[in-house]
């Protein structure tokens, strides 16, 4: 099998958390917003169409989006059930905003996301007096009702989310009094930098609070490139002998990148590079050379939740490159758009790496001369960006279903040179 080298520079789309949240502050807002550079994939489309059911008028013009904001208290009864696809982020995030208005709202998704867990938004925001409520296991379609007032809290996460973080703090939006939430494993703080929240550090982890009323102004939004897009061809160029390029224009919020010292650790040739601030947002380019990986890739409770998203593609690199991988407390993983962890350990077995499956992970050791299999996916976007960056260095790797890497990268295979999957 012949692989050309990734060279030159790359783009990687729009961020998705930025993008999620571009689009929300600024259907809050009183006034035109205008976004460029978001995120084409399917996750950011389904905010928007939630949105836009919600009345919310945006535009395309050219290659920006303008959207009218329609303040906090101008959304409308959407006439239908509002679909959020196999987006986590929209159902939760838009399910803070939504506990907050003088209307009943259903929000849904697909099959995918309608089994992922949901009493994580639902207790706190129960608990803040929001009327809102799933099927018997506490998963979507999420109904929400209104409520004669919600109060603000002082809510201690249970677990690292940010999507649960952000539906907390935009309900405190609508809550009476003062809205805090603490964390005493920081996670990525998007909404924070964007909103201008007040922020403390205490002897318990980081406090962020919100002010019920806080108005949020209408700006123009640049979004960086996606850090955990950009995961993906940074393994590639890692692995693919002779490749050297430059990821340009990502974003590089230390919250996003954690992954990068994993792929070191290992011993991958990679520098930050123009790093600049743009609305709060450290953003920059990221360079990286083939090189030979080696060693052990180790992720525990003090490294998993900064890299939660890329332990797929961390575990598969580690996989194609030779390397030892052990993860544990990564309970987490299998409550995402697929249980990760049975995904990658099914498929580990199938290219003939004799992997140990653990309940919080899972752990293997170094292994060469991996056979080829066709890869089941489980419809999760990561699954098959990750094992496709494999089939680059491992001859005989098909991806079922490839096309869901639409859902987060829309031309993710042309981008590693794999046009025809």
């Amino acid at each position: 099998m012949t692989v050309q080298p990734l060279t030159g520079d790359y783009r990687v789309p729009g961020d998705k958390s930025i993008s999620h949240r571009a689009l929300l502050f600024s259907a809050l807002a009183e006034g035109r917003s205008v976004i460029s550079g978001l995120s084409m994939g399917g996750d950011a489309l389904s905010t928007r169409s939630c949105l836009e059911s919600l009345g919310v008028i945006v535009r395309s013009v050219n290659e920006t989006l303008e959207v009218t904001g329609a303040g906090l208290h101008g959304l409308k009864e959407a006439p239908a059930a509002l679909d959020a696809g196999n987006s986590g982020t929209t159902m939760r995030l838009l399910s803070g905003i939504l506990v907050g208005q003088r209307f009943p709202s259903t929000i849904t998704g697909d099959d995918s996301l309608r089994r992922r867990p949901m009493k994580r938004i639902i207790d706190p925001l129960r608990v803040m007096g929001g009327i809102i409520g799933g099927n018997e296991s506490d998963t979507a379609p999420l109904h929400i009702e209104p409520s004669q007032q919600l109060h603000g809290i002082d809510y201690a996460m249970p677990i690292a989310s940010a999507q649960v973080k952000s539906a907390i703090l935009l309900a405190g939006l609508y809550a009476e009094g003062t809205t805090s939430v603490l964390e005493a494993i920081p996670t990525r703080d998007h909404t924070e930098r964007m909103l201008g929240l007040r922020r403390s550090r205490t002897t318990d982890g980081m406090r962020v609070s919100v002010e019920g009323g806080w108005r949020i102004a209408p700006r123009e939004y640049r979004i960086p490139g996606d850090p955990s897009g950009a995961a993906f061809l940074v393994a590639a160029a890692s692995l693919v002998k002779n490749s050297e390029i430059a990821i340009t224009d990502v974003c590089l919020n230390p919250s996003r990148i954690a992954y990068l010292g994993h792929f070191l650790s290992l011993g991958a040739s990679i520098q930050l590079q123009r790093i600049h601030d743009v609305a709060g947002e450290p953003v920059g380019d990221i360079a990286i050379r083939s090189t030979q990986l080696q060693g052990t890739l180790r992720i525990d409770a003090s490294t998993v939740a900064d890299v939660i998203d890329e332990i797929p593609i961390l575990a598969v690199t580690a996989m194609a490159a030779g390397c030892g991988v052990t993860v544990r407390d990564a309970a987490e993983l299998r409550k995402k758009e697929s249980d990760r962890i049975a995904a990658l350990v099914g498929n580990f077995r199938a290219l003939g790496v004799d992997v140990e499956e653990y309940p919080d992970g899972f752990a293997f050791e170094p292994k060469n001369g991996l056979i080829g299999s066709e890869i089941e996916t489980h419809h999760d976007h990561r699954i098959a960006m990750s094992f496709g960056v494999a089939g680059l260095v491992i001859p005989g790797i098909q991806i079922k279903n490839p096309e869901i890497a639409s859902i987060s990268f829309p031309g993710f295979w042309n981008a590693i040179g794999r046009d025809k999957e």
